[in-house]
């Protein structure tokens, strides 16, 4: 039996997430957006089920991770949503929220936390902290032993070097 899926959003990086979700089974059921008038955003409290999974697929780091907030109090639950190529150790923790994007690494005793997007070929290497609502972008590396702070952006090819703990960017 497969899972139910609300993705909340229905622009590219949603149809993204569709593509993935249905790669591993989910069925997905509903894309709300408030472009949609039959199928707006605060519509989601009507498919809260126990069998019933949620993803804000939103680009805005801030809107993603304030819709999380919004399924969780709501009594909704987030799903993970990683695609079967990329790489992620068992020594790490990919939180409630996460989408882990093709031939991205999560590579040991990393935490993404809840509300993140780890991009295309993204890398994520030993010991760093991804908090909350972070967007590592296509191709992007984080060396070991970083922390990037709650809602940052690391673009599209960056290379945030060994130990440099960069500010929210």
């Amino acid at each position: 039996m497969s899972k139910k899926l609300v993705i909340l959003g229905a622009g590219g990086y949603a149809n993204t997430v569709k593509d993935v979700a249905e790669q591993l089974e989910y069925d997905v059921i509903a894309m709300l957006d408030d472009r949609f008038a039959d199928r707006p955003l605060d519509s989601f409290t009507k498919y809260i089920a126990d069998d019933t999974e949620f993803i804000p697929a939103f680009g805005n780091n801030e809107l993603r991770l304030s819709w999380c907030d919004k399924i969780t109090n709501a009594g909704g639950r987030l799903a993970t949503v990683v695609h079967p190529t990329a790489y992620v150790s068992p020594t790490s923790h990919v939180g409630e929220g996460v989408v882990v994007l093709p031939k991205s690494v999560i590579n040991t005793d990393v935490a993404v936390e809840r509300g993140c997007i780890i991009n295309l070929g993204a890398i994520v290497d030993h010991g760093c902290v991804i908090e909350q609502g972070c967007h590592i972008c296509l191709g992007a590396i984080v060396k070991g032993e970083n922390r990037i702070a709650q809602l940052g952006k690391i673009e599209a090819g960056e290379i945030v070097q060994l130990r440099q703990y960069p500010v929210n960017k």
